[in-house]
């Protein structure tokens, strides 16, 4: 690789003192701006939040820094069975409601196949939260510098920049040329390891107005001087993102410049893309860096000119970014366990004999705090109750159970999700489909990452003609299948 590196050097080292910027058309990136299938921008309640989130449940938090990030993100389920990230503002993020709101409807009308999309907003009280699309596959920041199986080949490093300077155009078009910290973090895979630019960071952080949360080393100069962010900031951001495509690390800019300078560009590209690209690419990449860089902000590109000079350094367009990534594609399966092909089949009787051979194994380490005073006659009766329930459950005489279940839920001393989950089947063999989802819905809330709860849902949606939706709840409970056999298996 350092054969290669060294000759980079000549076009990027006279580019980058160069003033002068040639603007070239967009090429016409219109028909990617819309997106049809999503549903326009809504105003949740702080109770749809926070069923979706099970209670803003510790298993469902994505943020890299898990419950010590200043806002949390949790990921969530909504009752149509659309999957959504919930960023939670910490109460002294957003004190003017007005504010809030504003700035969320505005962010809200967006609509890009570049963008993880917002959905929504919810301004309850102190509470203030963003919904937007889930991404399933990580940030760019856990490819390109925490990778686990394999680094970020170097045509899928050119499609990633590529997509993001897409993004910020169309932002840009739309009135939104702001873009607040813009890094790796920022930047997220779809279930078809698309990359897509999180529409969080086009609104402020804080109250205060900081822009940039990160190390200073990567803030532009003149946010440090004048404590404020411009749309030519955020192309500087851009350059800081293409030295960590090149280089594989998070270097600060001042030293990549330096590097650059001295010719030293071993330093710079990442060992991992030994042989992957062309002097010319390399050499191109480093010289749009460098003017991103630039200390004046006009001499820095438009968005405009970056995506007219990326657009003819990608390769392999016809691969899928899965394939790319090396992630597992949406429309791939694992093979399905018996309790996933009963559901599959909708084979209530089937699904019966599985709930009733397990019975409360999977209530265990759930929280039911129970006082001294709870222990009296009235507890042993509702105790007698459930007892009922399952022997009824056992028969096969669903009404009963039905009963049974529904008085013990109501006393509401303790919670068990295989009550709900019971009672959801039994509603489903006494045709209230329902009825029936929403009990395996607030089995999933007691319990977030509970396989039943997906399956049985999958069969509710299923029976109510909801195709789509219940094929995707059955590929959750699938994976979550999996993935407690594998942590099973790790004890």
């Amino acid at each position: 690789m350092g054969s290669q590196c060294t000759k980079f050097t000549h076009c990027c080292v006279d580019s980058q003192f160069k003033a002068a910027v040639v603007e070239v058309p967009s090429g016409g990136n219109e028909e990617k701006s819309e997106v049809n299938d999503l549903p326009t921008f809504r105003e949740f309640t702080f109770e749809q939040l926070k069923n979706a989130t099970s209670g803003f449940a510790v298993e469902n938090i994505v943020s890299e820094h898990g419950e010590k990030a200043p806002n949390v993100v949790y990921k969530g389920k909504l009752e149509n069975q659309r999957r959504i990230a919930v960023k939670r503002f910490n109460r002294m993020a957003w004190p003017d409601a007005r504010q809030f709101l504003e700035e969320a409807r505005s962010v809200g009308q967006l609509r890009n196949n570049r963008l993880v999309n917002l959905l929504g907003c919810c301004c309850e009280g102190d509470e203030r939260l963003l919904v937007a699309e889930f991404m399933p596959n990580e940030t760019l920041a856990k490819h390109l510098f925490h990778w686990e199986t394999q680094p970020i080949k170097w045509a899928m490093r050119l499609r990633v920049v590529l997509h993001l300077a897409e993004a910020l155009e169309y932002c840009t078009s739309k009135g939104r040329a702001l873009y607040h910290d813009l890094n790796a973090y920022r930047i997220l895979f779809d279930e078809d390891g698309n990359p897509k630019l999180s529409s969080f960071g086009l609104m402020k952080n804080s109250r205060d107005g900081k822009s940039y949360s990160t190390n200073l080393a990567f803030t532009p100069p003149e946010y440090l001087r004048t404590g404020r962010v411009t749309p030519e900031s955020v192309i500087y951001s851009f350059g800081t993102l293409l030295l960590d495509h090149l280089s594989g690390k998070h270097i600060p800019p001042s030293h990549a410049l330096d590097l650059i300078r001295d010719r030293n560009l071993q330093m710079l590209t990442d060992s991992c893309l030994e042989g992957q690209f062309s002097n010319d690419d390399g050499t191109e990449l480093v010289r749009l860096a460098s003017r991103c860089l630039q200390y004046e902000l006009r001499e820095r590109p438009s968005l405009k000119f970056l995506v007219a000079a990326l657009t003819p350094l990608q390769k392999e367009t016809d691969v899928p970014s899965h394939i790319l990534m090396g992630i597992p594609h949406s429309a791939s399966s694992s093979p399905l366990s018996p309790f996933g092909e009963a559901c599959s089949r909708k084979d209530l009787t089937a699904i019966h004999e599985i709930l009733d051979n397990v019975g409360y194994k999977d209530d265990q380490g759930v929280a039911n705090e129970l006082s001294f005073q709870m222990w009296t006659d009235e507890m042993q009766e509702t105790l007698n109750t459930k007892k009922k329930g399952d022997a009824s459950f056992k028969q096969k005489d669903f009404r009963v159970a039905i009963e049974c279940y529904t008085q013990f839920i109501d006393v509401g001393t303790m919670v068990s999700p295989t009550v709900f989950a019971r009672r959801s089947l039994s509603y489903l063999m006494s045709d209230m489909p329902q009825e029936g989802l929403s009990d395996a819905m607030q089995a999933q809330v007691i319990s977030p990452v509970w396989h039943v709860a997906s399956y049985l849902q999958a069969v509710a949606l299923a029976t109510l003609g909801m195709e789509n939706e219940a094929h995707a709840a059955l590929k959750e409970g699938t994976n979550l299948e999996a993935k407690k056999n594998a942590d099973s298996g790790q004890k």
